[in-house]
């Protein structure tokens, strides 16, 4: 988790804001353009493209990138990605990651129909999208239990 005040300049990207001045590199750029995904942080909870948020508009929002998810690789999204063998080039992983957490915080009993279309919004350019499907499903059935 990263505390907004730590962030400057105010008109930085968040995306580099934690790269360049913060050294937490999991979260990637793709496109620039809050299109592709790799970039995704939570934002209160919420599943968010940094490229696209000024530090100056998160002041009092609670910030957590792919290290913050869990310290240990613990948490059951990262341990179905594990399970599954999800990643190729794994440049995408931790904004996949990021989105699956976050939508299964809110979903986690999810339908198949509702995992694609939370991960809809997610590019992954080696096409590994139905192992992140199942990964997804198989992070919901180990949060349940």
């Amino acid at each position: 988790m990263v505390a907004p005040n730590q962030l400057r300049p105010a008109d930085t990207p968040l995306l580099w804001a934690l790269r360049d001045h913060l050294d937490m590199v999991g979260t990637k750029f793709g496109c620039g353009i809050g299109q592709c995904g790799a970039c995704t942080v939570h934002i209160d909870g919420n599943a968010s493209r940094s490229c696209q948020m000024k530090v100056s508009q998160l002041d009092g929002k609670e910030i957590t990138t792919i290290e913050g998810l869990s310290e240990d690789g613990s948490h059951p999204v990262q341990q179905a990605w594990k399970e599954v063998d999800v990643p190729q080039c794994g440049y995408c992983q931790a904004g996949q990651i990021m989105t699956a957490s976050a939508f299964l915080d809110k979903n986690p009993n999810p339908s198949g129909q509702e995992i694609k279309n939370a991960m809809h919004g997610n590019i992954c350019r080696c096409s590994a999208y139905s192992r992140i499907q199942k990964a997804v499903a198989i992070a919901a059935e180990n949060k349940l239990t």
